[in-house]
């Protein structure tokens, strides 16, 4: 069974879920990056340190199987509401070739298309192009300062954030759709007044529909990331409100309401590839799809989903095998 449900997972792995999202609701997820291929590094990411560090854009996988994927998805999904296909890989999705592609074919199943970037390879025209015909597109700006966002998000040792944060201007200035930001917030390093008000600076001057500020709530890449006190979390907001007009917490995790549309293991394998899942959920799951426990101690003892616990909560993350 465990060599099966591996298989399974990975075949599954371009579609996932619906998930339940603090941002956009009920989302379909698209993992267009393989494990894990990214731009960044960054010391927060709850899929872990990333294993192929690249700014090279190539196609990953057929945009019509991606398609196909999706679409098989809804339908397992039955009458489970999906506000939005979501591409939320392992990786920087602009890193595929084939997005913009991907997001057209999506877009005539009637849905609408998000796409949650770490903005780094925006300052390319044809990634700015590739973006624009999704409903929704979330940026990440975790630093406005060189040094910050070196020790944050860890770069590609090719990019800059000047060139970047023109990009995002410039992104800003032609895109329709609704641009989100996020801005993931750490203790002791982003979480000082100086932080802050240089990135609602920044912000301020390409209007986000609405500006996110966010914790970490899930096991970090790196162990000793801890999300801000209260009392800066409350400066956070303070400082951002008085440049946007839309800015929101993020720092309580999402409803537990995960859903499974087909088999259970291969579903919490998908999931938990992008997703890690705290035990409360991942017993939800189960409970609600006739499913005990032992499954998800078949998948530990297998090796392909491991247990780790961060602030006294366990969670539950699919093993990524390095090629």
């Amino acid at each position: 069974m465990p060599a099966a449900l591996h298989r399974g997972c990975h075949r599954d792995m371009i579609a996932f879920g619906p998930v339940p999202s603090r941002r956009l609701g009920m989302s379909l997820g698209v993992n267009n990056i393989p494990p894990k291929i990214c731009t960044y590094s960054c010391i927060y990411c709850q899929v872990g340190r990333t294993l192929g560090l690249s700014v090279e854009r190539r196609g990953f996988y057929p945009p019509a199987r991606v398609l196909n994927e999706v679409e098989r998805k809804i339908s397992d999904a039955g009458d489970v509401r999906v506000d939005y296909i979501t591409f939320v890989p392992d990786g920087e999705p602009t890193l595929d070739l084939n997005i913009g592609k991907e997001i057209d074919l999506l877009r005539t199943l009637g849905l609408r298309v998000a796409v949650i970037s770490n903005a780094s390879l925006l300052w390319r025209p044809d990634v700015r192009e590739d973006l624009m015909s999704a409903d929704l597109v979330s940026i990440k700006i975790d630093a406005a300062d060189d040094g910050m966002w070196r020790r944050i998000n860890r770069p590609h040792h090719s990019l800059k954030l000047r060139t970047i944060l023109d990009g995002i201007r410039e992104f800003a200035a032609d895109y329709s759709g609704r641009l989100i930001t996020e801005s993931m917030l750490i203790k002791d390093m982003n979480d000082c007044d100086e932080s802050l008000r240089g990135i609602a600076e920044f912000l301020s001057e390409i209007s986000p529909a609405t500006t996110y500020l966010s914790a970490p709530i899930r096991p970090p890449a790196e162990r000793w990331v801890l999300p801000p006190v209260e009392e800066r979390l409350n400066a956070a907001y303070q400082i951002m409100s008085e440049f946007l007009d839309h800015v929101e917490l993020l720092v309580s995790p999402e409803s537990d309401l995960f859903v499974s549309s087909g088999d259970v293991g291969s579903d919490i394998l998908s999931i938990t590839a992008v997703h890690p899942m705290r035990e409360v959920a991942l017993r939800d799951l189960l409970a609600r799809r006739g499913e005990d426990w032992m499954l998800v101690e078949r998948l530990l003892k297998s090796g392909t989903l491991m247990e780790t616990t961060y602030r006294g909560e366990k969670f539950y993350i699919r093993r990524i095998e390095s090629s």
